[in-house]
C-alpha cells in the first residue's frame, strides 16, 4: 500500500507540473497575442535591447561589448545577456529563444511556488496546484517573463533562496553559491547576504554554516568583481552607479511619500486581496521562531525600503519584481493556514469559498489588463525607440556621432557610434548626468552630430539644436507621453 500511495503521489505531481508548463506558456501567448494584435511583438523595455545586444556581440563576435569593439560594463545581468546568446547561436533570437526562457523562468517559479507550498504546510493538498496556477497567471510575473528582462530570473533565484533558509538543516555551501548567483544576475542580489547570516548564525554550529556559506559566496562573487574590474575598473556594472546618479530628484522627496508609491506596486493588482495572509504567516513565524522566514521578512522590507529612496517605481515597479513571489507565497500560505484550522466551522468554509472566489476573479480579471498594459508598453518602445533607431541606420550619415539617452534599440538596430547620456556604457558622463550645460561642453568636445531624446528630458538641448527627425508615434500621447526626436548638434 505504501508504494502504491507513493506512486500515486508522484503521478499527482507529473500531473500538476504539466498543468503549470501548459498554463505557463498559456499566460505568456495570451501577452504576446495582446502585443501582436496592438501592433506586433516586441519588448516594453527600451533595456531589453541592451541585454539583446550584448549578447549578440558575445555570441556572433566573442566580445562583451555593447559597441562592437569597445569592450563595458553595462549589462546590469551578465548572466542574463550569457543566456540570451544561446539564442543566437541556435539562430532563435532575438524573439523566440528570449520568450522561451522568460517563459522557462515563469514555469520553474510557479511549480517551485507550489512545490514550497505542499512543503510548508502539510494540510495544503489540493489536487490541482492552486497556488503555482495564482503564480502562472499574476500579471506581474507574466509581464515579466515577457519583458525580455532578467526580472523574472532573479525573481526566481530570490524566492529560492529564501526558502531554502526555512529548511530545518540549511546548505550553507548551497546558499552561498545561490546568493552570489543572484548577484550575476542583478547587484541588488547582495541584500540576501543579510537574511543568511542572520538564519545560520542562530543554527546549532554557526561557525561552521557560516564558513561554509562564505566559501561557496566568495567564490562566484569573487569572479564577478573580477570580471567587472577587468571591463571597466569599477567593482560593479556602470548601470549600478548611473542610476543612482540620475535620480537624485526622487531621493529628496519625502519619506513616506517614496515608500507609499513603491508599496502601491504590490497592491496593484491580486496582492491587495492576499496581504492580509502574509500578516497572519507572519505571526505564525513569530511563534514558532522560524528564523528563515522572518529574516526573509526583514530582507523583504529592507528591500523595498532601498528602492524606495533610490529610485521611483516606474515600468510597473519592475525593480520591485524580484520581492513579489516571496510576499505571494507567504501571503497565500497564511490564508490557506488559517482557513483550514477552521474548515470545521460552515461560516468559516463560506469565508474560505468566498476569499477563493475573489482572488480567482481579480487574478484572472488582471490577466486581461495585465497583457493590455503590456501590449501598450510594447507598441510605445516599438514606435519610439525602434522606429526611430531604424530610422536613424537609414538616414544619418555613416561616420555620424549619436548622443543618446536611451540607447537599447540605437544599439541593436542601428551601427552609428554612440555617446550613452544616460551613463550605461559612456560612464564619465555620470558625474554630470541631466546637467545640461555640462551636457553641452561634453557633446562640443567629442564632436557629437546628433543627440536623441524626448524634448522635455533635455529642453535646453532641444532648444539649441535642429530637429530632424520625429515619431510621431500615436502610442506615446495615449500613454501621456511624447515623441522621441532626433536633433541636429550644432556645435557652439
Amino acid at each position: 500500500m505504501a508504494t502504491a500511495s507513493t506512486k500515486s503521489s508522484a503521478d499527482i505531481n507529473r500531473r500538476g507540473l504539466l498543468i503549470l508548463a501548459i498554463v505557463s506558456a498559456l499566460s505568456l501567448g495570451i501577452y504576446l497575442a495582446a502585443s501582436a494584435l496592438t501592433l506586433r511583438v516586441g519588448f516594453p523595455l527600451d533595456d531589453s535591447w541592451i541585454h539583446l545586444t550584448y549578447a549578440r556581440n558575445l555570441a556572433l563576435r566573442g566580445e562583451w561589448a555593447f559597441l562592437p569593439g569597445v569592450p563595458s560594463a553595462g549589462s546590469t545581468s551578465p548572466l542574463w545577456s550569457a543566456l540570451l546568446a544561446i539564442g543566437f547561436l541556435l539562430r532563435l533570437a532575438p524573439y523566440l529563444w528570449t520568450y522561451f526562457l522568460g517563459g522557462l523562468c515563469l514555469f520553474a517559479l510557479a511549480s517551485f511556488a507550489e512545490i514550497s507550498a505542499r512543503r510548508l504546510l502539510i494540510s495544503y493538498r489540493p489536487s490541482l496546484p492552486l497556488i503555482g496556477l495564482f503564480f502562472a497567471f499574476e500579471w506581474h510575473l507574466v509581464w515579466s517573463a515577457g519583458s525580455g528582462m532578467e526580472t523574472l530570473l532573479h525573481a526566481s533565484l530570490a524566492t529560492i533562496f529564501l526558502i531554502l533558509l526555512t529548511e530545518q538543516t540549511p546548505r550553507p555551501l548551497t546558499l552561498g553559491l545561490l546568493a552570489a548567483l543572484t548577484v550575476w544576475v542583478r547587484p541588488d542580489g547582495l541584500p540576501l547576504l543579510g537574511p543568511a547570516v542572520v538564519t545560520l548564525a542562530l543554527r546549532p554550529k554557526p561557525a561552521s554554516s557560516l564558513t561554509r556559506f562564505f566559501i561557496g559566496f566568495g567564490f562566484l562573487f569573487g569572479l564577478y568583481l573580477l570580471f567587472n574590474l577587468m571591463l571597466s575598473g569599477n567593482p560593479f556594472p556602470n548601470t549600478f552607479y548611473a542610476k543612482q546618479a540620475e535620480y537624485v530628484a526622487w531621493q529628496s522627496k519625502p519619506l513616506l511619500d517614496k515608500l507609499g508609491l513603491s508599496f502601491l506596486q504590490f497592491l496593484t493588482g491580486p496582492a491587495l486581496v492576499l496581504f492580509p495572509g502574509a500578516i497572519l504567516w507572519l505571526v505564525k513565524s513569530i511563534r514558532e521562531r522560524d528564523w528563515g522566514t522572518l529574516a526573509g521578512m526583514i530582507w523583504l522590507a529592507g528591500y523595498v525600503s532601498i528602492y524606495a529612496l533610490r529610485l521611483p517605481p516606474y515600468q510597473h515597479g519592475r525593480y520591485l519584481m524580484p520581492a513579489m513571489p516571496i510576499l505571494f507565497l507567504w501571503s497565500l500560505l497564511g490564508l490557506a493556514k488559517t482557513f483550514q484550522k477552521a474548515a470545521a466551522s460552515p461560516t468559516f468554509g463560506l469565508m474560505r469559498a468566498g476569499w477563493a472566489a475573489v482572488v480567482a476573479l481579480v487574478t484572472v480579471g488582471f490577466v486581461g489588463l495585465g497583457a493590455r498594459s503590456y501590449a501598450l508598453d510594447v507598441a510605445y518602445i516599438e514606435t519610439e525607440m525602434v522606429e526611430t533607431a531604424k530610422w536613424a541606420g537609414a538616414n544619418l550619415p555613416p561616420d555620424a556621432l549619436i548622443a543618446a539617452h536611451d540607447i537599447g534599440a540605437l544599439g541593436y538596430f542601428d551601427h552609428h557610434e554612440l555617446i550613452d547620456l544616460a551613463g550605461l556604457v559612456s560612464p564619465d558622463v555620470i558625474p554630470f548626468l541631466r546637467d545640461e550645460a555640462r551636457i553641452a561642453d561634453y557633446l562640443n568636445q567629442r564632436g557629437a552630430d546628433y543627440f536623441v531624446a524626448f524634448p522635455s528630458l533635455y529642453p535646453q538641448l532641444a532648444s539649441r539644436s535642429e530637429r530632424v527627425f520625429s515619431t510621431e508615434g500615436a502610442i506615446a500621447p495615449i500613454l501621456g507621453g511624447e515623441n522621441l526626436a532626433v536633433y541636429r548638434w550644432v556645435v557652439r
